[in-house]
């Protein structure tokens, strides 16, 4: 009798226990871990073909049509995809970022959850010099054998000048934001031991039960599909502009 007694009394305690463990809420919808896993391989193999120069060259401009298509299909994605991929998620006001600053988040901002307020500066940075960046090297001309397909339609002076910035100045700026991302990303991995790099692999966080998650169904995959084949189209078609 003493022993039942015991049990029930074990499984009582053990009850709310389980009952307040963190459940796995999708944050990170399927478009947006494919957005930042193939963007990371085409942004570094951008950079590893403009080191190789010579026949690599080709990849380097196929590299960059490609991180211009999925930049146009983030910039749409913003808007309309996930719940904590949409930009109305991570647009914070200068208050609310002091606040974050100074640790007095409120729960129901959940900065924990998506992109906190450093991470979003970070993300609309990285995304506005890479579009610079491209945009750049759609009229650069090395003078050489290798010239941007627009560069027909602007001067001398400005295909010098965006030149001199693709090769030299955003070149250098991106491989500096890369560095941070990562020393970010072990910085919160040893000092907080919050693993971000799991969560954009399979999407989910062990988060509270009433924290909202994003969309990740099959209507809103179809519809990222659909957005990201119109953005390979217009890119296309501005390339093509410049045969």
């Amino acid at each position: 009798m003493e022993r039942t007694l015991r049990d029930v009394e074990e499984v009582e305690v053990s009850v709310p226990a389980a009952a307040a463990a963190p459940a796995r809420v999708r944050v990170w919808d399927l478009p947006t871990r494919l957005f930042h896993w193939v963007l990371a391989v085409c942004v570094l193999g951008s950079i590893i073909s403009a080191k190789i120069g010579g026949n690599a060259m080709a990849w380097h401009f196929r590299f960059g049509y490609v991180v211009l298509t999925l930049l146009a299909f983030r910039l749409l994605w913003g808007f309309v995809g996930g719940r904590w991929s949409r930009f109305s998620s991570f647009v914070y006001a200068p208050s609310t970022t002091l606040r974050y600053l100074r640790g007095q988040s409120r729960d129901d901002e959940h900065h924990h959850v998506g992109h906190n307020p450093l991470g979003a500066f970070s993300v609309f940075g990285f995304l506005a010099l890479l579009l610079l960046q491209v945009s750049t090297g759609l009229v650069a001309d090395d003078e050489i054998s290798n010239a941007g397909p627009l560069v027909k339609f602007v001067s001398g002076a400005t295909s010098s000048l965006a030149t001199n910035w693709h090769k030299n100045f955003g070149q250098w700026l991106i491989i500096s934001l890369i560095v941070l991302h990562l020393a970010a990303i072990t910085f919160y991995w040893l000092r907080h031991r919050r693993n971000l790099v799991a969560p954009m692999l399979h999407g989910d966080k062990p988060l509270g039960a009433r924290v909202p998650a994003s969309d990740d169904d099959l209507r809103s995959r179809i519809v990222a599909a659909v957005l990201l084949a119109v953005c390979a189209a217009g890119v296309t078609w501005l390339v093509g502009l410049g045969a």
